[in-house]
């Protein structure tokens, strides 16, 4: 028995025919699809950029320029992984590491990797207690971010950003004849989730030419147990996107405002309003509709010019003529 999504009026009409194959399932997004790390994937090079400005109330990064970057990502993680490892953290960058909770709790690493401060991604915040216990007794700094679901992840994307920075600098400050580079150790239950897309976030703010796609395959190169699924990868896009438009208001922003020095204020006369043309009144109210569009706007079209870009580059439609 033919079923209804089987024959459909296309298929019977003899006038007409579908352009496109039918399409039988909801819309979802586009998958995002990180290349695995292989022997013939390259690994994209680390450098650093420094794009956190101390005039916009965040502290100076540049001493990490001198951080040596080279051979840092791994190179044949694939061959090397085992399934041990998972429970142990791997360095991300020399000053940051990613890891699950139970090495948060091993004193041999945190002594030999000389980490100075936990950052633990939890979902409660009663969680976590035996780390923040095995910091205590290592004399480390600890912070902890409330995330309870995957999706409150971006919005403490700019706070992890904050902590982590804040504490090298602390670090580095404190002796300056002979500086140190600390080291952050950020945590989740597993290490593969939460805490990995913290790190990714990371990345793609301080490292220069590293977007979603490349912080998340550097994260697995690192770590490869690392999971993200379909709602992190889409998670961490929208996170790239605001980075990206928020670096160019920041690179246009200079130019584009004129000087105080440029400004003046300008007393016009009041415009008249007996005249059927209308003018943009400069008394300082706000501008409407009818000062910006003409009221003899053509109707013959139906199509008001605000909403004529929607339809551009639909010239496909959904039948065509059979014959």
């Amino acid at each position: 028995m033919v079923s209804h999504e089987e024959n459909a009026m296309s298929d019977t009409s003899l006038s007409h025919k579908r352009h496109q194959e039918y399409v039988y399932r909801l819309p979802t997004p586009p998958r995002i699809i990180i290349p695995p790390p292989t022997l013939q994937t390259e690994v994209p090079d680390v450098a650093i950029e420094r794009v956190i400005h101390p005039e916009e109330g965040q502290v100076d990064m540049s001493f990490l320029s001198g951080v040596d970057f080279s051979d840092v990502v791994q190179r044949n993680s694939l061959i090397e992984w085992t399934y041990e490892r998972r429970r142990q953290a791997q360095m991300v960058l020399p000053f940051l590491y990613l890891g699950p909770m139970v090495a948060a709790k091993d004193m041999a690493f945190l002594r030999n990797e000389q980490i100075t401060m936990l950052l633990a991604i939890r979902p409660r915040q009663t969680g976590m207690i035996g780390a923040f216990k095995a910091a205590q007794d290592a004399n480390l700094e600890t912070c902890a971010i409330e995330v309870p679901n995957n999706q409150a992840l971006i919005s403490t994307f700019p706070n992890a950003l904050k902590i982590i920075n804040e504490h090298l600098y602390r670090v580095y400050k404190r002796d300056a004849r002979h500086p140190q580079m600390g080291k952050v150790f950020v945590f989740c239950e597993s290490g593969n989730e939460k805490s990995a897309a913290i790190v990714a976030a990371y990345l793609m703010e301080m490292l220069a030419d590293i977007d979603f796609v490349k912080a998340m395959q550097i994260c697995q190169a690192q770590r490869f147990c690392v999971n993200f699924d379909d709602a992190l990868k889409h998670l961490l896009q929208s996170y790239w996107e605001i980075i990206s438009a928020r670096r160019l208001v920041a690179k246009t922003r200079p130019s584009s405002l004129p000087s105080s020095s440029n400004l003046s204020v300008r007393h016009s006369q009041p415009v008249s309003t007996g005249s059927s043309n209308r003018s943009p009144s400069v008394s300082g109210h706000k501008r409407t509709l009818d000062d910006v569009y003409d009221d003899d706007m053509d109707m013959d079209d139906g199509v008001d010019s605000s909403d004529d870009a929607r339809f551009r580059g639909r010239e496909i439609a959904p039948f065509e003529d059979s014959r």
